[in-house]
């Protein structure tokens, strides 16, 4: 596979990188906006009173999120979405918000009345949308995975902490008592040193190709491109397929890694790989590909060992699932999970079991001590962080982090060669060339 077939021209991978370092000097100096602290004041409405929540997007996850928080008998003070027809599925459920297309036109204008904002938009707007909330002082949850590239995931990090506010990112999963009890039984030493763990889900995001179609009536076209490049519209494309693109999302291993790689994230306290090396079908330069394998390498980290972690998607799964037998269970049907490797046995887990090898080993195994408190929710931990002013278990920190990881997978994949890097600097120590696929370079008005 050929690099260039990721990079394109070199006049434009110049241009990308020229962009690429003005933005690093600006995430550096990150002395964007203005800080809004919390009055005494405020702080004390928060903790008597219903959080007010404006929310971008409005369907599909976005409206899931929506409605965990309406549950939560928080107040709906704003939408915005730019699809008139999906907006119209729920405004009635919140009478009482003022609705938007622009969710730019919404933040500014609703500012004062704002306590924080879900974002539910397709990955490309995640962090325009994010970064302009935490700079208005707003509290945020957005969903997974946090950015749409690896820059923009450094700078919610960076600006949640700057600002000091409640983040969380929405992969619910983490909330799950079986993701708990996983890490507990790892961390306790239960399959001694762990220093391989295979990380695989069966989604398939590929096939995309660019058709220009007439938009529906009530689809605000430009506004959903946000900061992607202007084009005309393109079937297939909203109010899901977006996934399958490039410029729009980063296929299976973006969807699924910020939920699968969470656990070995968590479990080994895994934060940024030192080396990337991915495969697949040829690059595409509209597509996702049909599969993308990749291994990631991590340092280690005091007296656990260093680790590698191997994903696979799109229906491929390590082999050694076929060697690995259990009465309760046949690993080789799973068809997402993850394979922990210890020097003293294995671990198979999926969002809501697992199994210890070998069987006759286990059997009897007294699980240890719950240190990890269940979850409250995954929403209510948002919002009661807001108002005790706690912290959650996915904030921007943790979930900038595993968002970085899950992204330089893409990233080693579309520049076809093993990438070492330095996260500190944000650099590829053996390859620059591949920099420039850190991030993406704004349409005119858009702004991180």
């Amino acid at each position: 596979m050929k690099s260039n077939q990721a990079l394109h021209s070199s006049k434009l991978l110049a241009g990308r990188r020229k962009f690429l370092t003005t933005s690093a000097a600006a995430l550096g100096a990150l002395s964007l906006g203005a800080y809004v602290s919390e009055s005494p004041a405020r702080a004390s409405r928060l903790a008597s009173e219903k959080l007010r929540i404006a929310a971008i997007g409005v369907t599909g996850r976005a409206g899931a999120n929506l409605g965990e928080v309406a549950r939560l008998g928080e107040e709906i003070v704003a939408l915005a979405d730019v699809d008139d027809n999906l907006m119209a599925k729920v405004k009635d459920q919140h009478s009482g918000a003022t609705c938007y297309r622009d969710f730019r036109d919404m933040l500014d204008k609703q500012a004062a009345k704002i306590d924080a904002v879900l974002v539910g938009t397709p990955d490309h707007t995640h962090a325009p949308a994010a970064a302009m909330a935490l700079r208005l002082g707003k509290h945020v949850y957005c969903e997974k995975p946090l950015t749409h590239t690896v820059l923009e995931a450094r700078t919610l990090n960076n600006l949640a902490k700057e600002k000091k506010l409640v983040t969380q990112m929405g992969n619910q999963i983490h909330a799950g008592d079986n993701y708990r009890r996983v890490v507990e039984i790892i961390q306790s030493g239960a399959i001694g040193k762990v220093s391989d763990v295979h990380v695989w889900a069966g989604a398939q995001y590929s096939g995309a190709k660019f058709t220009a179609a007439e938009a529906p009536a009530g689809l605000d076209w430009n506004l959903w491109l946000g900061p992607a490049a202007d084009r005309p519209y393109s079937s297939d494309v909203h109010p899901f397929q977006w996934r399958r693109f490039w410029e729009y999302g980063n296929g299976a291993l973006g969807d699924f890694g910020c939920h699968f790689m969470d656990l070995a994230h968590w479990a080994l306290d895994l934060k940024a790989p030192t080396s990337v090396e991915a495969k697949g079908p040829p690059v595409d330069s509209v597509s996702c590909p049909d599969w993308c394998e990749a291994t990631y390498e991590y340092p280690a980290r005091g007296e656990s060992p260093a680790v590698k972690l191997f994903w696979y998607d799109s229906g491929r799964r390590p082999e050694l699932l076929k060697k690995l037998s259990h009465s309760k269970t046949k690993p080789a049907d799973w068809s997402g999970g993850l394979l922990f490797i210890g020097s003293d046995g294995m671990l198979l887990a999926n969002y809501g079991d697992y199994v210890l090898f070998p069987e006759e080993k286990f059997e009897g195994y007294k699980l240890p001590a719950e240190t990890i408190p269940r979850s409250i929710g995954h929403h209510r931990e948002w919002t009661t962080a807001i108002r005790d002013g706690g912290t959650t278990t996915c904030n921007f920190e943790y979930a900038g982090a595993l968002t970085e990881a899950v992204l330089l997978g893409t990233v080693a994949y579309r520049a076809g060669k093993k990438l070492d890097w330095n996260a500190a600097d944000m650099k590829f120590t053996n390859y620059a060339e591949a920099e420039p696929l850190l991030h993406k370079e704004y349409r005119k008005g858009w702004t991180l």
